[in-house]
């Protein structure tokens, strides 16, 4: 999904902007999806599609959406992302180049993965 800059800003709030379009992130311990438990999938806030299913969340403490592996509809993308003076690897919609986050080798095990989400990068839709 391919739109210009103002056909994002029309259709995303200025924090999903922000955060979806041009990198940022959100305060830690602020983000809505934070704590939430229920059972559902979490979409692309940008383009709909399915990024992390709610199995594989937990609370890693970070302050941030956590997840050990994406969905199986394989919709996150990495690249290095060498910012902030550190390399990290940051994940992306496959389909629209949204920035979610980051992924860290410090998840629980079988996988070890620790996709660290914004919020505001995905929307929540209950099953």
């Amino acid at each position: 999904m391919k739109l210009t800059e103002s056909q994002w800003r029309d259709r995303l709030s200025v924090e999903e902007f922000k955060v979806c379009r041009e990198k940022d992130t959100e305060r830690p311990f602020t983000g809505q999806l934070l704590d939430n438990k229920a059972m559902g999938d979490y979409v692309c806030t940008c383009c709909g599609k399915k990024l992390f299913d709610s199995s594989q969340k937990f609370d890693s403490g970070c302050g941030w959406p956590s997840f050990s592996s994406q969905s199986s509809e394989s919709n996150v993308g990495y690249q290095v992302d060498n910012s902030l003076g550190m390399q990290r690897i940051e994940i992306l919609c496959l389909h629209c180049d949204a920035h979610l986050g980051h992924v860290f080798d410090d998840g629980p095990a079988p996988s070890g993965k620790r996709y660290c989400v914004n919020s505001v990068a995905v929307k929540f839709k209950p099953k």
